[in-house]
């Protein structure tokens, strides 16, 4: 699917008025047909925000149909395959959840290793308390890692910029988008995620993760990598979209499955936001295969940190496994629900804001980077925009802590150090230590006692997000941070997190929504402990700011992104609290219904950003501030009129002038029943296999009498259906011959074997609402309108189900109803640019 559009702005009575032209591409059939009514658009439509670069990048977007062509080939190709073979997709499934759990573990511990040396390199400074050589060594690292992480997204990467979690979500409800699956965007991706994170930018690594498995689930699915020429023959039956999407729906899954280890929040991860199509196969398949990455994510970690081998492999330990373990669960008061519900309501306010904000900050970045007409100088002004980033991030975590002073953890006896290995590795110097030192003295007893003491702002800052977030949801540990360095962190991070977050480098948000959460939730159970003090008896025992921390975390990741169920078995996953369980999805619950009063998730929001045409779930459009019942309104309202068709016996030269003028994607294809009836709709066919077709001339045939002749040999299926013409040049030499040499005026070609039989098809009276079901549902390209005696009347596709076709084409319909109608927009919320 592709658009073109044209507009003009013009000031008059101080309203901008955008008069908007639209031509369907590939998809619509009339290209010359332009929109007729022109209406005042403001700016809470979806498509206001774009500009020309971005409505002409859209062009690049096209539709894709979940079903394959139900033709005579397809079925003749069916016959030769097994049905009902299942073990290969099975095969398949664990293949690509252990390929998934091999890479989240080597980025683990890629990250570990670069952060250790970096922080090795400054341990002596820091020592010594000199913080301006640890700021220019921080930076200096920092910079060497970020360069490369920036460089590899937009000099390495075919699309030219990082792309993620919307892009995914995108294609599987639909949208083709371009270089998404390519070999150079795994890799650039890898290394850009890998270096942004070790180089101290507020950032994770699980939205590229969800991104790599894809990638995953979509190459080893395929087996072809057009980039390198290689085509494997095995697995080839599937090869076709509905087959591709379950595969890249799993990878995804096992993507959040492996970085969290949470397999059952990855399987409904990919449920609640990912797939916009699902069953209970899938989700036995996705259960699989996030059970294998997280098995081997687990396993190869069990006795490698850091690529260095530790012993006891194949031995779970909760420590290691659970990545925020919390140790001593806490019973819970029903006192603790109205802290909790605000929680949720902070949670849902400061999501809001911070998808607001970050919106805002990308539209900037958009608007200022798009200005400059030089590719290469575009680049490399997104590239300094991260170099920025990262000099502002070195100064907050190396210069901030150096305000504050050091604190004391705790007292232990010197034979537990002797003894106790494990204790003296917790003892081990750490960067939350920066330039606190311990001190030993001799107590009462004769023994020897140490002090340890550590900077509450280095510990919240300077160390890694999965660090940081330990600390915070740690209990018993009541006034181990205290408000100045938990409102300190929380400003800092709340904006270096939103202005990282669409940057030129391939980095995720989990965990800086996790931590933002984590810092004000332990700054709510602070003011608790303030008021009523530290509880030491069971029943107050909840009285704790690493409750509340694990609690406010979960309410700010649901305030951004709006998910509940994944988020709350995520949450539990990854604590192991299941006595917060309770706590933690009224806390979910609340924070998403207050996010959704001011705006929509972050990953939505992105979507309309990006102008990924989406289509939800169901159609809401509201009037006025009134919704509107689309039951009240039929195919034609939004239906593109004028339609090309075939016929199953098509002249040569008359169809190479249509591929030629035209870049519809598919026509609906007609015949005669009766000599003396009216051409009814037969079916339709792809713009990609009639250039197939037209390639092998040995299936061309002269003009006969017989109005039903067929070919006696029709190419196989696999000849004619392809994702991409592998040879454009050659097939527009071939058009061009086909129109100018006589001898293709007496060619015909028989389409009847090749169009797809099973074409969806409405009448032209059918409820726009249903009609909209059915499109989303069954993941159409096209539905073709037909009246009474089922002739083609119009083509429903994807774009006449987006914001503007709906306001326009609903505008007459509601004109005699509502005199003054042109005072007031349509509001479509379904039909977004997302």
């Amino acid at each position: 699917m592709s658009s073109l559009f044209s507009h003009r702005t013009h000031m008059e009575n101080g309203e901008e008025e955008i008069l908007m032209a639209e031509d369907h591409g590939p998809d619509l059939i009339n290209s010359q047909d332009f929109r007729r009514q022109c209406s005042i658009i403001r700016s809470s439509l979806a498509y206001s925000h774009c500009k020309e670069e971005e409505r002409e990048h859209l062009i690049t977007h096209e539709s894709l149909d979940y079903l394959p062509s139900h033709s005579e080939v397809y079925k003749k190709w069916l016959q030769e395959k097994t049905y009902r073979k299942e073990w290969d997709r099975w095969l398949l499934m664990g293949l690509i959840g252990t390929a998934v759990g091999m890479l989240a573990f080597l980025i683990h511990q890629i990250i570990d290793s670069l952060i250790k040396l970096k922080w090795d390199l400054m341990e002596n400074y820091l020592q010594d308390g000199n913080i301006h050589m640890t700021w220019l060594c921080a930076l200096g690292s920092g910079l060497a890692m970020v360069v490369l992480s920036s460089g590899s997204v937009l000099f390495f990467c075919p699309a030219g910029s990082p792309s993620g979690l919307p892009e995914i979500i995108g294609y599987l409800n639909g949208t083709s988008i371009q270089h998404l699956f390519n070999i150079k965007t795994f890799l650039g991706t890898f290394a850009s995620c890998v270096l942004a994170v070790a180089s101290g930018l507020f950032c994770g690594s699980e939205g590229p993760m969800i991104h790599l498995g894809a990638l995953l689930g979509c190459g080893l699915s395929q087996l072809q990598l057009d980039t390198l020429g290689v085509h494997l023959p095995i697995f080839t039956r599937f090869r076709n979209s509905a087959d591709k999407r379950s595969f890249i729906t799993a990878g995804a899954g096992a993507g959040i499955a492996s970085v969290f280890r949470a397999p059952i929040g990855g399987l409904l991860f990919t449920l609640e936001e990912v797939s916009s199509f699902w069953d209970i196969r899938l989700a036995w398949q996705t259960f699989f295969c996030c059970l294998m990455a997280t098995f081997t994510t687990d396993l190869l970690s069990s006795s490698l940190c850091a690529f260095v081998y530790r012993g006891h492999f194949g031995f779970f330990e909760a420590e290691k496994r659970i990545i925020f373990w919390v140790k001593n669960l806490l019973d819970v008061n029903v006192l603790a629900f109205v802290p909790t519900i605000l929680l949720g309501m902070l949670g849902g306010l400061l999501g809001a804001l911070f998808v607001s904000l970050n919106i805002k900050i990308n539209k900037l970045r958009m608007q200022f980077f798009n200005s400059i007409p030089k590719l290469s100088l575009r680049k490399t002004s997104k590239l300094l925009e991260t170099v920025l980033i990262l000099v502002c991030t070195t100064t907050v975590t190396v210069y901030l802590p150096y305000f504050f002073p050091c604190t004391p953890v705790m007292s232990v006896r010197n034979y537990q150090l002797r003894n106790n290995s494990e204790t003296i590795n917790q003892f081990k110097r750490e960067i939350s230590e920066y330039s606190c030192s311990s001190s030993t003295w001799i107590g009462p007893d004769g023994v020897r006692y140490s002090n340890q003491t550590f900077n509450q702002a280095a510990a919240l800052l300077v160390e890694n997000g999965k660090q940081g977030i330990t600390y915070l949801f740690k209990r018993g540990t009541h006034e181990e941070f205290g408000y100045t360095s938990l409102c300190t962190a929380l400003a800092f991070y709340f904006i270096l997190s939103c202005w990282t977050a669409g940057s030129a480098v391939a980095s995720g948000l989990v965990i800086p929504m996790l931590y933002t959460g984590a810092l004000y939730g332990r700054i709510i159970g602070l003011i608790l402990v303030s008021i009523f003090g530290v509880q030491t008896n069971e029943y107050g025992a909840w009285i704790d700011p690493g409750l509340f921390a694990a609690i406010g975390a979960a309410s700010f990741f649901s305030g951004v992104s709006r998910l509940t169920i994944s988020l709350t078995v995520i949450m539990v996953e990854i604590t192991n609290d299941v006595q917060s369980l309770l706590l933690i999805m009224l806390a979910v619950m609340v924070a998403k219904m207050v996010g959704d009063l001011f705006n929509a998730s972050l990953y939505s929001s992105l979507l309309k950003l990006k102008c990924i045409p989406y289509l939800d779930v169901e159609p809401f459009v509201r009037h006025r501030r009134k919704w509107l019942n689309l039951e009240l309104f039929s195919a034609r309202d939004v239906m593109e009129p004028g339609v090309r068709v075939l016929h199953l016996k098509e002249n040569i030269a008359s169809l190479a002038r249509l591929l030629a003028s035209t870049s519809h994607g598919g026509f609906p294809v007609v015949c005669r029943p009766k000599p003396d009836h009216a051409e009814v709709f037969q079916g339709t066919i792809k713009r990609l296999e009639l250039c197939m077709l037209l390639e092998n001339e040995h299936i061309f045939e002269p003009q006969t009498n017989d109005e039903s002749f067929s070919s006696s040999h029709p190419l196989s299926y696999e000849k004619i259906t392809v994702e991409k013409l592998p040879n454009l040049s050659r097939l527009t030499m071939l058009l061009n011959r086909y129109t100018t040499d006589p001898r293709y005026q007496q060619l015909f070609i028989n389409l009847d074997p090749y169009i797809n039989k099973s074409a969806m098809s409405v009448q032209a009276h059918f409820s726009l609402q249903r009609t909209y079901i059915i499109f989303r549902t069954l993941g159409l390209r096209h539905l073709t309108v037909v009246d009474r005696q089922n002739r083609v009347v119009g083509v429903i596709t994807r774009k006449d189900l987006m914001p503007f076709p709906p306001g326009e084409r609903l505008w007459p319909q509601l004109a005699p109803r509502s005199p003054d109608v042109g005072e007031q927009p349509l509001d479509s919320r379904a039909w977004m640019c997302s």
